[in-house]
């Protein structure tokens, strides 16, 4: 019996790996493809990021991630004392959506004027960063960010800091699709969080608008 239970371990650690080793090989594939882009956002949990983007049109991959520390290969354990952020790394089409709109989309997932986190997750691994891949990302990122201050939306000032995008650390592969693999424990966090609350008072039913874009 005790050496069933260690193939059986043995099989489940291979597999792991096996996963791992397929999801990292993709990730760099869809990156390198000629024509797309990338876009990095970090919004608070990074499980409650991915979802809105997914929905778009344009938008091949959307992963969850560690970047912005200075510490190497950090993971779920560690990548807070490395001054690491939770984020989102987006692989997109700039030919079908534009970078605009990803901004667009990423204001009505936050509360941009919240420098100590996001809802009921706080501290600095929690707070909002738009992190830019180049000076036309840098350009469109500052020109919304400023729209979104004159429109009065929110009372208080937009704190969100807009920053050259460095290394970026995909999260471990349960920590991907989250809200596909476990529905209900997605759910139950992102109402008890008070995200989805917040988002509705300021924005109505515009955070879950995909406007088309699906």
């Amino acid at each position: 019996m005790k050496n069933l239970i260690l193939l059986v371990y043995a099989f489940v650690f291979f597999f792991s790996l096996l996963l791992s080793s397929r999801f990292g090989l993709v990730h760099a594939a869809e990156q390198n493809t000629p024509g797309l882009a990338k876009a990095t956002f970090a919004g608070g949990c990074f499980w409650c990021m991915e979802k809105p983007f997914e929905a778009l049109k344009g938008v091949k991959t959307v992963v969850s991630g560690y970047t912005g520390g200075t510490t190497k290969n950090p993971d779920y354990h560690n990548y807070a004392a490395g001054g690491h952020v939770e984020a989102v790394e987006i692989t997109y089409d700039p030919a079908v959506i534009s970078y605009e709109r990803l901004l667009e989309v990423y204001w009505r997932q936050i509360n941009p004027t919240d420098p100590d986190g996001q809802f009921v997750d706080r501290g600095h691994a929690y707070t909002t960063a738009i992190f830019y891949h180049n000076e036309e990302q840098k350009a469109a990122a500052e020109k919304s960010k400023q729209a979104l201050t004159e429109s009065g939306i929110f009372t208080k000032p937009i704190v969100t800091p807009i920053l050259p995008a460095t290394t970026f650390y995909p999260a471990e592969e349960y920590h991907q699709d989250y809200y596909r693999k476990n529905p209900i424990r997605y759910k139950f966090y992102r109402y008890g969080s008070g995200r989805d609350q917040f988002l509705e008072k300021i924005w109505g039913n515009e955070h879950n608008d995909d406007k088309g874009n699906k």
